[in-house]
Order: structure tokens, then C-alpha cells, then sequence
């Protein structure tokens, strides 16, 4: 009989999070869920009773999070798989941005998933195994107008997940980008910080507004499959996209950029080094 894994999940009450909590619940494994507001999770709370803890976090709070990722772990005795998914965004143009609201996006989606990623490490180092899930974006790659401050918060995550990847890997823990499309979730509303806008960009407004639609894009709960399968995984990928929209668009920005490259090659080499 294979013995329940536990999982650790922030963000966990809406969105993606929510999705991954009901998956890893519904498969029989027991979940310690994090996030501000629990509330969201009186259903699963009530419904599983034995294998759900929730936990209060606000992940851009160091301290707190160390707190609480060792009463996370100190509940099941372990931690197996850790989900760092907790995230808001920043929309509008980079010039319009103030300092408190860039600061506020990094301060979530970038400072927060390091402290959890640094809180959860020496429980899964001591342990001798582990699978974190850094949840970054499919934009991660490259920013996109309005929606820049996220991308590059979460390109900032992808970066370091990366080298915290190659740091562990000795210690028998896992890492993997996880790369999700846009979902309907919570973070194009709740999550959602508008900077004040510019008259300037009303016209690039409008444009992108008429891009995107009002398709909201597809339930967060048809993501949770590749998440389990993903997390079930004994050699599990550093990248993954979730999406097949979004795989077949980030291969394109991947093509455009090696074409770019490729058509500038001659300037790059005029340089040594």
C-alpha cells in the first residue's frame, strides 16, 4: 500500500491553488493548505477532516512563512511535494506604476516564493527527498504590454527556481517550473492591482482590450491532472508548461526569439567574449 504523500500548498483557497488542493485531497492524499484568507476551503475543510490543515500566510511576511512552514511540516510529519503558487498582479504600463505597487508585486510573487522556497528546503533536505513547484507563468519568458511587472516577477522566479534546481538536486530534492496558461481564476479580479492610467496609452488600452476578449479562459480544475500526474512523476522535468494553447504560443515567442538572434548574429560577433 503506497502511504499518502503530503503536500504543501500556498495560495491554496482559490484559483489554480484551490484546484490542486481539491485534486491531491480527491486522490487520498493530505494537503496543508496555506493562504490569507481560508474561508474558500470550508467545503474541502468539512469534507476532509483527516487529511486537510489550513493555515493562515501572508507569503511576503518572512517570518510568518518560516512559522508556518514548520507547523506545516510538524502536522503530517513530512512534506512531499510543495506547491509555491500563492501570486497577484500588477496590470498597466510600465510607466505608470508607482514604487509602492512594484513593490508590492515583487514582494508576492517573487519574495514570497523565495521565503517559502528557503523555509520548506532544510525540511526537505533533512528528509532526503522532495518535489517543489515553483508556479511561474507561461509569459515568464518575455513581458507583454500592461502586463510587464508580472512577467518580470515571475521571470525573476524562473531564474532563480532554476539555480535552486541545480543547488538541491544532491539532496534528493526536485524542482520544476511550473508554467501555466491564463485560467479563469481569481487573479484577473481579487488578484488584480490597476495601476492609474495614462491618457497617453488609451489607444494600446483599446488594442489590447479587443486582443484578449472576454473569454476568461478555461477552469483552473482542468489543470489539476497534469499537476498530479507532474507531482507522481519519479524524474520530473525543470520546465513545465500547462496549456496546450500556451505551449503552442511559447513555442512561437521561442522561434521569433532564436530567428531574432539568428538575423543579428553578425553584430553579436564583432564583440570578443
Amino acid at each position: 500500500m503506497t502511504t499518502a504523500r503530503v503536500w504543501f500548498i500556498t495560495g491554496a483557497s482559490r484559483g489554480l491553488g484551490r484546484a490542486f488542493t481539491e485534486a491531491a485531497l480527491k486522490a487520498g492524499e493530505r494537503v496543508v493548505a496555506a493562504a490569507r484568507d481560508l474561508s474558500p476551503l470550508d467545503d474541502l475543510a468539512a469534507a476532509h477532516p483527516e487529511n486537510l490543515v489550513r493555515l493562515t500566510l501572508d507569503v511576503s511576511d518572512r517570518a510568518a512563512v518560516r512559522a508556518v512552514v514548520d507547523r506545516a511540516a510538524a502536522a503530517f510529519g513530512r512534506l512531499d511535494v510543495v506547491v509555491n503558487n500563492a501570486g497577484v498582479m500588477l496590470l498597466g504600463m510600465v510607466e505608470e506604476a508607482t514604487e509602492e505597487e512594484v513593490r508590492a508585486q515583487f514582494d508576492v510573487n517573487f519574495f514570497g516564493a523565495l521565503w517559502v522556497a528557503q523555509a520548506v528546503v532544510p525540511h526537505l533536505r533533512a528528509q532526503g527527498s522532495g518535489h517543489l513547484l515553483q508556479v511561474t507563468s507561461m509569459g515568464s519568458s518575455g513581458g507583454f504590454a500592461s502586463t510587464g511587472f508580472y512577467a518580470a516577477s515571475k521571470a525573476a522566479l524562473d531564474s532563480l527556481s532554476q539555480a535552486l534546481a541545480m543547488e538541491v538536486a544532491p539532496f534528493g530534492i526536485k524542482v520544476t517550473i511550473v508554467q501555466p496558461g491564463g485560467y479563469g481564476t481569481d487573479l484577473f479580479t481579487r488578484g488584480t492591482t490597476m495601476t492609474g492610467p495614462h491618457p497617453e496609452y488609451e489607444p494600446l488600452r483599446v488594442q489590447l482590450s479587443e486582443m484578449w476578449g472576454e473569454d476568461a479562459g478555461p477552469d483552473p480544475s482542468t489543470a489539476a491532472p497534469v499537476i498530479m500526474e507532474l507531482a507522481g512523476l519519479a524524474e520530473p522535468p525543470l520546465r513545465l508548461i500547462v496549456g496546450s494553447a500556451s505551449y503552442d504560443l511559447v513555442q512561437q515567442l521561442d522561434q521569433a526569439r532564436t530567428q531574432e538572434y539568428r538575423t543579428w548574429e553578425h553584430l553579436s560577433r564583432q564583440a570578443p567574449g
